[in-house]
């Protein structure tokens, strides 16, 4: 019964987070300024090898190449399934905070040397740039986000369900 619990929990869960995603509000005022800061950071990052790039908005270009973060692309999704499935696995209040913190920290740190090797790829590879954006770094994201969620539930098991199994 525990596991249905948890998949209807997080299956509501995550539609009320997608559903949260296509209300304009949100995206204007959350999701681009978020998305503005991962073009910031990344954009810091990248200067460092390719000199003569620009920030501006969501949008990084410099003369060998250019990339718009859009939605899809700044974590966002993939940190909301992992905000879902800890939210809705029975543990402590203070083991999800836990989850949900190391989840996101990890989701958006490797959603950040995701654009910036994606954006290098793009000036120096450009014939890899679709094959490492759709299939390589959409894969590994995905990925990161149940294996994490995994490890993360395995440990975070409750004693007296742990005891049953």
């Amino acid at each position: 019964m525990s596991r249905v619990r948890f998949i209807v929990v997080f299956l509501l869960l995550l539609a009320i987070f997608e559903f949260a995603l296509l209300i304009d509000v949100v995206d204007r005022d959350v999701v681009i300024p978020f998305t503005t800061w991962i073009a910031i950071i990344s954009g810091a990052i990248i200067r460092i090898a390719q000199p003569g790039l620009h920030v501006i908005g969501t949008t990084i270009s410099a003369p060998c190449f250019a990339v718009d973060i859009r939605n899809g692309c700044n974590g966002v999704e993939a940190t909301l399934f992992v905000v879902a499935a800890v939210l809705a696995f029975p543990a402590s209040v203070a083991k999800k905070l836990i989850g949900v913190v190391i989840g996101t920290g990890l989701i958006q740190l490797a959603n950040l040397v995701r654009v910036v090797t994606l954006f290098l790829i793009g000036c120096h590879r450009r014939s890899w740039f679709e094959a490492f954006h759709l299939a390589v770094w959409q894969t590994a994201i995905f990925a990161l986000a149940v294996g994490f969620f995994i490890i993360w539930s395995r440990r975070s098991v409750p004693a007296n369900v742990a005891s049953r199994a």
